[in-house]
């Protein structure tokens, strides 16, 4: 599957992974044009001429149409400071190639890159497997491919135009990681207790708890049995020291998110009668929000999408 022009360029932390255009060839050649860098590169002579950049990255861009290859510029700050490519083999798997300028070395932008463009070919070209190789000497190289998780294969003997001889190389390839086990589904609930003003209920998480300082609806987990307005009548009575009934509830909202161990599923209610005054019971902050200003509180993220539903709702 060959992926668009429109899903190109590709933007990590510190670099843009973009098409390489005519201009870029001064740069190109400049930096190939040494030894330390074209002698590690299988396909790259050494002199190296600016009319061959040309041509390579004339071609690169027909490769790029043609679903062949993805060669791409490395660029930081908008210069270029090396370059990176998949290669797509029809009797094998795709190969990953990178070179750095040498003055950027030592600053992690190889393995930047090359995660930048894995994550992007995983996404768009469903490529999980790839393979590369690096030269048994250049340990730099080959730390980078194990940084991306490579595993190394043995090795083998290439030709390398820079040198004009064979030489020997690690192989190297990166195998699909097994799929995650699902993550277990936790279910709490939550209230939007709103007052005769028309404003709502904030508790914040103490300290020692997890997300500690954060604002959130009251409510929590249900036991084992509990249906979800039982659970919450529990949750008030214990955390505010209020009362209510299941006929005073009325669902709203539900949130879906995926925490890193668990998925949280959570419907939140309105309670607009309760009796009692609404206390900290468990050493928690408690607020009275306006519903224009919930957005001045942060929340943990399950929570923050139902902000704006609840806003305009009220």
């Amino acid at each position: 599957m060959a992926a668009t022009a429109a899903e190109l360029p590709i933007t990590t932390a510190r670099l843009v992974l973009r098409r390489l255009v005519p201009a870029d060839a001064p740069a190109v050649t400049r930096l190939v044009n040494d030894y330390s860098v074209a002698g590690n590169l299988a396909r790259v002579p050494f002199p190296y001429r600016e009319e061959l950049a040309r041509e390579w990255i004339a071609s690169a861009g027909e490769q790029i149409e043609s679903g062949d290859a993805y060669h791409l510029a490395i660029t930081q700050a908008g210069a270029l400071v090396g370059c990176i490519g998949l290669t797509l083999k029809r009797s094998a798997l795709p190969e990953i190639g990178y070179w750095i300028g040498r003055k950027f070395w030592g600053q992690g932008l190889a393995r930047e890159a090359g995660e930048g463009l894995l994550a992007w070919a995983g996404t768009h070209l469903g490529i999980t497997e790839v393979e590369a190789s690096a030269l048994t000497d250049n340990l730099a190289s080959q730390a980078v491919l194990r940084h991306l998780g490579f595993v190394e294969e043995g090795t083998a003997v290439q030709p390398f135009l820079s040198r004009n001889r064979n030489m020997p190389v690690v192989m190297f390839r990166r195998k699909a990681a097994p799929p995650a086990p699902p993550k277990p589904i936790l279910l709490v609930v939550a209230c939007a207790l709103l007052d005769t003003e028309g404003r709502i209920l904030l508790a914040q998480r103490p300290e020692g708890k997890s997300m500690a300082g954060l604002w959130e609806f009251p409510g929590g987990k249900l036991d084992e049995g509990e249906t979800p307005e039982a659970a919450l009548i529990r949750e008030l009575r214990e955390e505010l020291g209020i009362e209510t009934q299941e006929a005073c509830l009325s669902p709203l909202f539900f949130a879906s998110h995926s925490y890193p161990k668990f998925h949280l599923l959570m419907p939140l209610y309105i309670c607009r009668k309760w009796q009692g005054r609404a206390v900290a019971r468990e050493g928690q902050n408690l607020a009275w929000v306006r519903p224009e200003k919930l957005r001045d509180y942060p929340m943990p993220p399950a929570d923050v999408p139902l902000v704006a539903l609840l806003r305009d709702f009220l």
